[in-house]
């Protein structure tokens, strides 16, 4: 993997293309439901963004000025102020980052007025966090923000996955991986350097649907380990207690 490389948010690197360093999107999510941001949030690191939250609209606006979001997901009903406020100012500042409105409420005249303060698009509570995503990356399409394709490329070390022909290598040698152990994979060199408990695992790569086997993530942690460590440095890691950290303690990944 030659050029220069950037370390992207965990830890892990993301290979530049031609025309410079690929930067890792910045999202601002803002809601007063720790749950909410922290899902939010979750599911957004997973994709290799690097995620900001705010719980306050005084606090939201804080982070418009030093974290200069490319997009931001805005609740509406905040303690200190609305989301329609917190966006009427940003914009008041020149900030032009486009907005996803989340809100409990559903009327027109909200709709209407979130879109009239400069708010992109809108989505009610209960989500859905594909929903989510989705709505965010036409945001971004439409904003003219989008990453490059080398940004589908993790690695770690010695280890590249390349999310856009579902190809993993180390080494340069081609490693034959299922379905879902590429999905556990990734979720693990997204998270590189983070221990992710075995319901966190279960939560993003099999969405709680194992049928019923509780030692379903200890299988197949040892089905990657076996394509992926067997007779090279280990870099699946077990936290006894805790959970699993994909890292290379050679290249100091602690």
């Amino acid at each position: 993997m030659g050029g220069h490389e950037r370390e992207g948010t965990c830890g892990v690197t993301t290979q530049p293309a031609a025309g410079g360093p690929v930067t890792a999107i910045r999202a601002l999510v803002v809601d007063d439901e720790p749950h909410i941001t922290d899902l939010i949030k979750t599911v957004l690191t997973y994709e290799g963004w690097s995620v900001h939250t705010a719980d306050r609209g005084q606090s939201a606006l804080g982070e418009f000025r030093s974290f200069k979001p490319d997009i931001v997901v805005l609740d509406v009903m905040l303690p200190d102020m609305s989301g329609f406020e917190v966006l009427e100012r940003a914009r008041q500042e020149g900030f032009l980052t486009p907005v996803l409105f989340l809100t409990a409420r559903d009327s027109t005249e909200d709709r209407v007025q979130g879109l009239t303060l400069g708010g992109d698009d809108y989505v009610t509570k209960p989500f859905s966090l594909d929903e989510v995503v989705a709505r965010l990356n036409a945001l971004l399409r439409r904003a003219g923000i989008a990453r490059g394709a080398s940004d589908h490329l993790l690695q770690v070390a010695d280890l590249v996955l390349d999310d856009d022909s579902r190809e993993v290598r180390r080494d340069g040698e081609l490693i034959e991986l299922t379905k879902t152990e590429f999905e556990l994979l990734r979720f693990l060199m997204v998270n590189t350097r983070r221990v992710m408990s075995k319901a966190q695992i279960l939560d993003r790569v099999w969405h709680y649907d194992f049928g019923g086997q509780a030692n379903i993530v200890e299988l197949y942690i040892g089905y990657l380990r076996k394509k992926i460590d067997r007779g090279r440095e280990p870099l699946i890691h077990t936290v006894r207690g805790v959970g699993y950290v994909l890292r290379s303690d050679q290249s100091g990944d602690v």
